[in-house]
């Protein structure tokens, strides 16, 4: 079985933008608004090279809540996804649950089963890679991200990502970090430990 790392995507992987209209930082709606945090290709190469899957799984419910339109969500995957592909980094699979029980748009708004916390997409991937989730990883910057983590039976690592601060506060995650770097780090270390004398 292999080992994998779950990345949430929006403040995570790439900035999350400010929105006038809500007065909140929110997932990008432009591909031109798609800004990468430093250091996200080197870390990814990183812990591909350490053996590790990579995955995304991000909640997106922006289309079900009104605010943009599914063809603009799937333009800035598009962009992303090139962006990776031009640094030869290669995800399993992109998990995106678009739902949102409060939504607007009525068939994409209901209480689904992919929707994190619900760990159905690491489960998903555990079924059709072989995933060993007991060995992997769930990197977040919300609580919603360390539960699903925990619910799937990984390890959870929260990054403090300021415009996040007010969706965490009530998981327990395993490890903190500042940035996607520093969480590569937290993995890397716990798969080196130093030898006993």
């Amino acid at each position: 079985m292999k080992k994998a790392v779950f990345l949430d995507r929006d403040g995570v992987i790439n900035r999350l933008v400010f929105n006038p209209g809500t007065g909140e930082f929110e997932p990008p709606h432009d591909p031109a608004d798609l800004s990468l945090f430093p250091g996200v290709i080197r870390s990814l190469h990183s812990l591909a090279d350490a053996g590790f899957d990579l995955f995304i799984v991000s909640n997106q419910p922006d289309y079900a809540k009104g605010k943009t339109t599914l063809e603009q969500i799937k333009a800035v995957h598009k962009k992303l996804e090139e962006i990776f592909t031009e640094n030869n980094i290669h995800f399993r699979e992109f998990y995106y649950c678009y739902h949102h029980p409060d939504g607007v748009v009525p068939e994409y708004s209901y209480i689904c089963e992919c929707r994190k916390p619900k760990p159905y997409f690491l489960l998903k991937a555990a079924e059709d890679y072989g995933t060993d989730l007991s060995q992997s990883w769930m990197i977040g910057d919300r609580d919603s991200d360390i539960e699903c983590g925990k619910n799937a039976g990984t390890r959870t690592i929260l990054i403090k990502e300021p415009h996040s601060s007010d969706k965490r506060g009530k998981s327990n995650p395993d490890f903190y970090a500042e940035n996607i770097e520093e969480a590569k780090n937290i993995i890397l270390k716990f798969e080196r430990p130093s030898k006993r004398v």
